[in-house]
């Protein structure tokens, strides 16, 4: 089984962070219809909150020493965390470590969750469900919510979901 690791990324990841965000978008146009600005960028505002703003947490995932995607983090504080953007790439899927990565970063938030996804793209159909019967069991919801500001496009599917809290640590004493 192929290593994984998902950790709290810092100002030297972001030049990383920024790349395999060019690829998260680059696969996702294929479902937005939105196309890469006259430098070949796209729109980076969620990856820009992400190292920028309190209630954000952008996160890198690794294999071993390759970057193999990222994951951003959305209501670090909130009652509900929002997986707001997450990819891994190409090499690297149908591995499990997509869903390994998942279990880790909310892992690190106990509670509820929601990610948004399209229904178009069968494949993150077919793994958010994975991903919310693998944490929550059968506890888990989907409905769909149009797009803000994008009247153009499908609704989007959420996913609801709660992360348990770790099992406690069965070496310390019980107090009576």
């Amino acid at each position: 089984m192929t290593d994984v690791s998902a950790r709290l990324a810092d100002a030297s990841d972001r030049p990383v962070l920024e790349r395999l965000w060019l690829l998260f978008q680059h696969d996702m146009s294929e479902f937005s219809g939105v196309l890469p600005h006259p430098d070949g960028t796209f729109r980076s505002e969620r990856l820009e909150a992400a190292f920028t703003r309190a209630d954000w947490a952008p996160y890198l995932l690794t294999s071993g020493t390759a970057p193999v995607g990222l994951a951003l983090v959305r209501g670090i504080a909130a009652p509900t965390r929002v997986l707001n953007s997450f990819f891994v790439v190409r090499g690297a899927r149908r591995a499990g470590i997509g869903l390994r990565a998942v279990q880790e970063v909310v892992a690190k938030y106990p509670g509820p969750w929601e990610v948004a996804f399209q229904e178009r793209n069968v494949a993150a159909v077919r793994f958010w469900r994975r991903v919310a019967a693998d944490i929550a069991g059968d506890a888990w919801t989907e409905e769909r919510r149009p797009v803000p500001d994008r009247p153009d496009l499908p609704p989007d599917s959420w996913i609801t979901f709660a992360s348990p809290p770790p099992p406690e640590d069965q070496s310390r004493p019980v107090k009576a």
